[in-house]
């Protein structure tokens, strides 16, 4: 059924390849100018860095996957070259989520105080190896997809949607590892980002309450510059449960019904991809206003589009101290 709308999906990929690569670059860019600016990098922009190189590198492959599948329609390269790229993209996959969770858990260790003493030493030990832990990563991904070479094979054995460029389990093997590959690509960092959610939920529950208890009930309590930070983790929580719930349909259709639905499973990819970047530009408060603020420069080189301009916060100066005599 699929199989006949993947220029439409294609052509659709494609343009959001465009958006997810502007919007990672532009993030990374921004946190290597923080980096030369602070002469040091934190913890997050080490875990942002990572995660837009693999967003990237994951929509570069896979549109590239996809434009072969349309231009070699006879199948004149050798299958093995496929088998790579498919390879590289379902290892990129894995660690685009498990990169994404380790994010949302370093702002929940960040937000939230656990009284657990053993539980906070395991934290700041894995915040202390945050660096190693981005390059451990793609290694455990790398070695956890490898098994694909040997279980998966062409969809060259039906007649109504041949494609010799996907893989598909067609063995019990097969399918058991592709189970055991979502459990630890999507059910496991899934339910460490709703821990974390549940917890920065609970602290901002806790935190809102206190604060409206000090008050007179005049004026609404205010959390300050955590709240972004606050809907970010939460936003990437949410964006992350409705793209599992379309991964699991997608795989759930390749491995029972055996329908190449590959095409369909790299589209939700690419919008997830976007998504999360606009999510963590939007979190990141320089990068936003630095983003509104080159794009009104831009605007500024055409004057009939001003109109289109964004205001810009600008910092209240400070009021002076009156001092009584």
């Amino acid at each position: 059924m699929f199989g006949t709308y993947k220029l439409a999906l294609w052509v659709m990929t494609g343009l959001l390849a465009v958006t997810t690569v502007f919007f990672n670059v532009y993030i990374f860019l921004m946190s290597l100018w923080n980096h030369k600016q602070k002469k040091q990098l934190c913890p997050s922009e080490t875990i942002i860095m990572a995660l837009s190189v693999a967003n990237v590198a994951h929509q570069l492959v896979c549109y590239f996957w996809m434009t072969m599948d349309e231009v070699d329609s006879k199948c004149y390269i050798a299958p093995m070259f496929y088998t790579v790229m498919l390879l590289l993209m379902y290892s990129l996959k894995f660690t685009i989520m498990w990169d994404t969770s380790f994010l949302t858990f370093y702002y929940s260790t960040k937000l939230v105080i656990t009284p657990n003493h053993c539980y906070t030493q395991i934290q700041a030990a894995i915040l202390k190896h945050v660096t190693l832990a981005v390059f451990l990563i793609p290694l455990c991904s790398l070695g956890t997809c490898m098994p694909m070479l040997g279980v998966f094979h062409p969809d060259n054995y039906t007649t109504a949607n041949k494609d010799c460029r996907a893989l598909m389990p067609d063995t019990s093997f097969g399918q058991v590892y592709e189970a055991m590959y979502l459990l630890f690509a999507d059910v496991v960092p899934g339910v460490l980002m709703v821990k974390c959610c549940i917890s920065i939920s609970v602290h901002l529950a806790i935190h809102l309450r206190h604060m409206k208890a000090s008050t007179n009930g005049a004026h609404c309590p205010k959390l300050g510059s955590q709240m972004r930070v606050i809907q970010m983790a939460l936003s990437q929580v949410a964006v992350f449960i409705l793209f599992l719930v379309i991964d699991l349909y997608v795989h759930y259709q390749i491995v029972v019904n055996h329908e190449n639905v590959i095409a369909l499973m790299f589209l939700s990819m690419s919008i997830y991809t976007t998504v999360t970047a606009m999510v963590v530009i939007y979190g990141k408060k320089t990068f936003w206003k630095a983003l509104i603020h080159e794009f009104n420069v831009c605007l500024d080189e055409y004057p009939c589009l001003s109109c289109l301009k964004v205001p810009e916060q600008k910092t209240k100066p400070s009021t002076p101290v009156k001092v009584k005599n």
